[in-house]
């Protein structure tokens, strides 16, 4: 009987191949073990779907994160805002990263971009006194309070930070599981600005129960 055939990869693909997935291994390696990722992207080309992937491993990772165009001297301005729109579109998720353009041909724009890599590690490592994350929490719930979910609102009553690197916020009150996501996107947007966090993912976490300080406080 003849047997079937099938499709035979040359060696040469098999070894493509290896060293594309110990590449990827490395770059994983290499984003849990930094402190800031610096992402180079070339100005003249689209952002692509690797770029994209990248970005995204480093926002799984919570790892500080900026952005370098390279290439920018000699641009015009329609290519410029060509650039800028397809950051725009494939790297929405990271919007927090600040974006410098440098050339690393004629050196210029690297003492931005080292400056925006120390804000971000600074970022990244902040500690946040309670009272403050507090005055800031009641701040935004002042300006715009969290949407009804059914017939109550939620009440967000005092905030403290669970840990750095990324900052994670926990959010103590009632009702916090009726919390939708856009308007935790709200508060981590409004304590971004609060606290100058450019450059750092932030973690906001909610918990039910009540504030103990205010049984204390009761007691006076």
């Amino acid at each position: 009987r003849d047997l079937p055939s099938f499709p035979t990869r040359r060696s040469s693909d098999l070894i493509d191949d290896a060293v594309e997935k110990f590449s990827v291994v490395k770059t994983m390696q290499a984003i849990e073990d930094a402190n800031v990722v610096v992402l180079v992207l070339d100005t003249r080309e689209n952002v692509s779907d690797q770029d994209a992937h990248l970005a995204g491993y480093v926002e799984e990772a919570g790892r500080a994160f900026v952005i370098a165009l390279n290439k920018c001297d000699g641009l015009s301005a329609a290519q410029r805002q060509s650039a800028k729109d397809s950051l725009a579109r494939m790297l929405n998720f990271v919007d927090y990263a600040p974006v410098h353009h440098i050339s690393a041909l004629q050196g210029t724009g690297i003492k931005g971009l080292l400056d925006a890599v120390d804000g971000a590690y600074r970022a990244a490592m902040i500690k946040l006194p309670t009272p403050k994350l507090t005055r800031a929490l009641e701040a935004a719930v002042a300006r715009q309070a969290p949407p009804r979910g059914g017939v109550s609102r939620p009440k967000m009553r005092y905030a403290h930070q669970g840990g750095s690197n990324p900052p994670r916020i926990i959010i103590h009150g009632s009702g916090l599981t009726r919390v939708p996501a856009s308007y935790r996107r709200y508060l981590e947007h409004f304590f971004r600005d609060a606290f100058e966090l450019a450059g750092t993912p932030l973690k906001i976490e909610f918990r039910q129960g009540l504030n103990p300080y205010e049984k204390r406080r009761s007691r006076r």
